[in-house]
């Protein structure tokens, strides 16, 4: 599996963070997310049926205890239970933040990212993992989203462009 994938294209931010241009990717922020969810059901092997709802409910709400559920639930499913389950994923999402430090520099994601591109991208790479995608490591970048999305609501609220946006 390979780190982080780079098209060359860079969206810089008026905080003056970058991010590569997520153009014809899909914009899976604005789905409605509780529906989704609800469709899953219908897939009786997804054992993750509730990190989108979840998600949905910190759209709704803004309180990123949601976010940490949806995280906690991805991480049992994918790792597993327990200190060892704990201790790997946050061994592979270190492996990101060193990618992404390498790709863009370090600490290029504390100036300012929209929380809605967060969630745009922790989404896409929740559903590229549970679609087996191979390309990059989806696993650690759904988390990587969804762990800054909850450090910028905690630390730069201004940033917090979803609907019910409020720090909790």
């Amino acid at each position: 599996m390979t780190g982080i994938k780079d098209s060359g294209e860079r969206y810089e931010f008026k905080t003056g963070a970058v991010r590569d241009i997520q153009e014809g990717k899909g914009r899976c922020d604005l789905m409605p997310l509780d529906i989704i969810e609800g469709l899953s059901y219908l897939t009786p092997d997804c054992p993750f049926n509730e990190v989108l709802l979840d998600i949905s409910y910190f759209i709704k709400s803004g309180d990123v205890s949601n976010l940490y559920n949806a995280l906690n639930e991805f991480m049992n499913n994918v790792y597993g239970t327990g200190k060892k389950g704990f201790a790997d994923a946050v061994l592979e999402l270190s492996k990101h933040f060193e990618d992404g430090a390498r790709k863009y520099g370090e600490g290029n994601w504390k100036k300012g990212i929209p929380v809605h591109c967060y969630i745009d991208s922790a989404v896409r790479h929740y559903l590229k993992y549970l679609r087996g995608d191979k390309d990059e490591p989806h696993d650690r970048a759904f988390m990587w989203n969804i762990i800054c999305c909850i450090w910028t609501v905690k630390n730069k609220p201004e940033m917090n462009d979803m609907k019910g946006a409020k720090n909790k």
